[in-house]
C-alpha cells in the first residue's frame, strides 16, 4: 500500500493501493483516445474549462488547507496554495492564444507556409509533496490548454492531492479521461515510461529520481521536464537594504520548514554588514513557534518525513563537529525527531555538506565575503542551479554579477518567488526544460511545418 504518514503524530493519514501494470495501461489507452477529441475542442473552450477547474479547486480550500498540514506539515496559518495556483493558471490562460498561434512565413500567390504548435499527446505529471498544488498546476494547466491529456501521479506524502485536482477539473466539465489521477509504484511508473506510453513526462523531485526518469525514457525520444535539486544562494552587498534582505532571505530559508524548491540554503554577506545581518537573522528565527501545524499560533511545523529530519540533523552535527557555530538553542518543542529547531550556522565553509548538498530543511549557513569575485565563486561552487538572490541598490552591478552566475533565475532584492511570465528553469543538476511563460507552452507542444504549394492555372 502507498501510505501517507502524517508528520504531526506518525499516524496513517491516507493509503491507496497502487494499480497493476495492465490496469495502468487501460488508463493510458483511455487518455490517448480522449486526447484526440480534446485537442479538437476550440482553444477558448479549453481555456474556459481549465479556469473553471481552478475555480472549483478554490472552493475546496477549507478542506485542502488542513489536509496539507496533516500530510506534509505546513501550518494552517499560511492558508493554502490557491492564490498562487490561480495566478499561474490565469497567466497561462491569458497568453495561450499568443503562445500557441501559428507562425506565418508566407501567404502569397504561390505558397502558404507556416509553423503550427501541436500537442504532444499524453503528458505524465509526477508531482512533489512540498507544494502539491502549485508545482502540479505549472504543467497541468498549460498542458490541458494546449490540447494534451494529462495523467497525474502524486507523491505518496501528499497522496490525496492528485485526487483533489482531478475531482475539481472533472466537476468543472473537463472530460474524465482527459485528466486522470493514478496511483503507481516506482517500478510500474518506470515500466510505463520505458514502454513508450507517454509523450511527455514532467517530474519534480530528487536528482536520483530525475536520473531514473531519464533512464526509463532512454531511446524513446520523448520530451522531459525535470526540476530536481537546489542549493540556492543569497548575496548581500554592502549597499543593500539590510532589513529587507534579512527579512526576505531568512523567510526564504525557513518557510515551509525549509522545504521549498527555491528556498535559500546559503547566504553570503559582505563583511561590512555581516555582524548586523547575523544579529537580525538570529532574532527572527528565535521568534518562531515550532509546533503542531493545525495550531494557528504555529509558524513553523514539522518536517514532512522523519528521514528528512534525520538527514538535516546529521548535516548540522557534522558541520558543528568541523567547527561551525549553531546560533539557535534547541526549541522546547524539538522532539529530537520530526520537529526540528530552525538553525543558523556560521563559521561554515564549502568543505561541509550543509553548504554544498541540498538540505531542504530549516537550516541556513551564513558566510562573510569581502568582494563580488569571492561571492560569485562561492555561489557557482555548487552542482545545482535553480535561483540566486542578489541584494544591492546598483542594478548595473547586479546585471554584471547575474551574468556570471550559473543558475536558472536571478532575483534582485527579492527571493523565493515564481513569476509565471518568466520561464521556471534550472541548469546543472537542477535539471532541464522549463515551465510556465511562453516557453512552457513550447515545451508542452511540438512544432509542425505546413508547406503548401498552390496550384495555379
Amino acid at each position: 500500500m502507498l501510505k501517507c504518514i502524517s508528520p504531526i503524530d506518525g499516524s496513517v493519514f491516507a493509503e491507496r493501493e497502487p494499480i497493476a501494470l495492465n490496469s495502468a495501461i487501460k488508463i493510458v489507452d483511455a487518455s490517448r483516445q480522449a486526447q484526440q477529441q480534446w485537442s479538437k475542442v476550440p482553444l477558448p473552450e479549453r481555456i474556459a474549462l481549465v479556469q473553471a477547474g481552478v475555480e472549483k479547486l478554490g472552493t475546496m480550500n477549507d478542506e485542502i488547507v488542513p489536509e496539507i498540514a496533516q500530510m506534509m506539515g505546513r501550518p494552517i496559518r499560511y492558508g493554502g496554495e490557491f492564490g498562487g495556483v490561480k495566478e499561474r493558471a490565469d497567466y497561462m490562460a491569458e497568453i495561450a492564444e499568443t503562445a500557441l498561434q501559428s507562425t506565418l512565413i508566407e501567404e502569397s500567390e504561390h505558397f502558404s507556409r507556416q509553423i503550427k504548435r501541436e500537442p504532444h499527446g499524453i503528458v505524465l505529471v509526477i508531482a512533489p509533496w512540498n507544494y502539491p498544488y502549485l508545482t502540479a498546476i505549472n504543467t497541468v494547466a498549460p498542458a490541458l490548454i494546449a490540447g494534451n491529456s494529462v495523467i497525474i501521479k502524486h507523491a505518496t506524502q501528499t497522496l490525496v492531492a492528485g485526487e483533489r485536482l482531478v475531482q475539481a477539473f472533472t466537476d468543472a466539465g473537463v472530460p474524465e479521461a482527459v485528466f486522470q489521477n493514478i496511483f503507481l509504484d516506482h517500478d510500474t511508473t518506470s515500466r510505463l515510461i520505458s514502454d513508450d506510453h507517454f509523450d511527455f513526462v514532467n517530474f519534480t523531485g530528487s536528482v536520483n529520481g530525475g536520473k531514473a526518469i531519464e533512464q526509463a525514457a532512454a531511446g524513446n525520444f520523448i520530451g522531459l521536464g525535470l526540476e530536481l535539486g537546489g542549493k540556492d544562494p543569497g548575496y548581500v552587498m554592502e549597499d543593500a537594504d539590510i532589513n529587507a534582505a534579512v527579512d526576505t532571505l531568512i523567510d526564504a530559508a525557513m518557510f515551509n520548514s525549509g522545504q521549498c524548491c527555491c528556498g535559500i540554503e546559503r547566504i553570503y554577506v559582505h563583511e561590512s554588514l555581516y555582524d548586523s545581518f547575523l544579529e537580525k537573522a538570529i532574532a527572527i528565527v528565535s521568534s518562531y513557534k515550532l509546533g503542531n501545524p493545525l495550531d494557528k499560533e504555529t509558524t513553523i511545523g514539522p518536517m514532512a518525513n522523519i528521514r528528512f529530519a534525520n538527514a538535516v540533523r546529521q548535516q548540522i552535527a557534522e558541520a558543528v563537529t568541523a567547527g561551525a557555530k549553531a546560533h539557535i538553542e534547541s526549541f522546547s518543542e524539538d522532539d529530537g525527531g520530526i520537529y526540528v529547531t530552525p538553525q543558523i550556522l556560521t563559521n561554515v565553509d564549502h568543505s561541509m555538506r550543509v553548504m554544498t548538498e541540498e538540505s531542504f530543511a530549516p537550516v541556513v549557513g551564513i558566510m562573510k565575503v569581502s568582494s563580488d569575485e569571492e561571492a560569485i565563486s562561492l555561489m557557482n561552487d555548487s552542482e545545482f542551479g535553480l535561483t540566486a538572490s542578489l541584494w544591492t541598490a546598483d542594478f548595473d552591478r547586479a546585471n554584471a554579477i547575474a551574468a556570471e552566475i550559473k543558475t536558472g533565475t536571478v532575483f534582485v532584492n527579492r527571493a523565493d518567488y515564481l513569476d509565471p511570465a518568466l520561464c521556471w528553469t534550472g541548469c546543472k543538476n537542477t535539471g532541464r526544460g522549463g515551465s510556465l511563460s511562453i516557453i512552457g507552452y513550447q515545451n508542452l507542444t511540438r512544432p509542425k511545418s505546413y508547406h503548401f504549394k498552390k496550384v495555379t492555372t
